[in-house]
């Protein structure tokens, strides 16, 4: 009869495992400890908004975005819900921060103080371009209005173009020339050129609608002003809004008339950052 072999006793393991398990667990327990005792320090986080801001040229360095609006550069929003993501992350502790009040009453300070700053700086430049105006004999031709954003020239279409037309008139071209050599003035600012029209359709062979009526005005005027000043042309923009925008009825002849007008808009130092890049 065969013997039956015996089976190898298990060896015990080695008792270092056991050791090195317990302390596993037990690291993992402070850090969840710890984890769940800290809080968002808000003055750093708000550094880091801060540098991010800056290094991705989202407004000038150390700006934010104007409370509840949009935040702006170039002319193009970007980014617009990030003090909303800044309330919300920095004001998640409630009590141990001071209360998300207190945060939000600082942000909103801030906006407030951003928006003062950039309002005084747009007064000032309409200030100085009203001046000029004058002082050229402009002001029966060219209207002066500010924001927070920006210095807004309104000059009326029928002194600039023909109806249906798109060239700038031989005799209005000293008026563009005048106010290019103010607009030298500003030549770090972005400058934007809106064309608009009143709601009469028209239908030609160059222009099929309003719309692309008004674009082709506001580009005559862009490009008078890139090829008769000393202004980068990289700052120079244009779009068409056709009829979009009234500015008065268009039920009414004089009403129309005022619709059908070239807006230059200079805007001031907060709104140009980053412009060429």
């Amino acid at each position: 009869m065969a013997r039956k072999k015996r089976e190898p006793e298990a060896k015990p393991a080695a008792g270092w495992i056991t050791t090195f398990s317990d302390l596993m667990n037990l690291l993992l327990c402070f850090f969840v400890l710890l984890f769940s005792m800290s809080t968002v320090d808000a003055e750093k986080f708000q550094m880091v908004i801060a540098s991010l801001q800056s290094s991705l040229s989202i407004m000038p360095a150390g700006s934010m975005s104007i409370g509840e609006g949009e935040m702006v550069g170039n002319g193009i929003s970007q980014l617009p819900n990030i003090d909303v993501f800044f309330e919300t992350s920095s004001g998640e502790d409630g009590d141990s921060q001071g209360g998300k009040t207190e945060e939000t009453e600082t942000e909103t300070d801030v906006a407030e103080q951003y928006k003062e700053q950039a309002l005084s700086e747009s007064e000032q430049m309409a200030e100085q371009i009203e001046q000029q105006i004058e002082a050229g004999g402009l002001q029966n031709q060219v209207e002066v209005d500010f924001n927070a954003e920006y210095v807004k020239l309104t000059l009326n279409g029928a002194i600039l173009f023909d109806s249906a037309k798109a060239n700038i008139r031989e005799d209005a071209q000293p008026l563009i020339a005048k106010i290019g050599t103010i607009l030298e003035n500003y030549d770090s600012n972005v400058i934007e050129i809106e064309g608009h029209t009143d709601n009469v359709p028209i239908h030609s062979s160059k222009y099929e609608n309003n719309n692309v009526l008004s674009m082709y005005r506001a580009l005559s005027v862009a490009d008078f002003i890139r090829d008769n000043t000393t202004l980068d042309p990289a700052l120079i923009k244009s779009s068409g809004r056709g009829e979009y925008v009234p500015v008065a009825d268009n039920t009414t002849e004089e009403g129309r008339a005022r619709n059908r007008r070239v807006e230059i808009k200079v805007y001031n130092s907060y709104n140009s950052g980053g412009a060429t890049e």
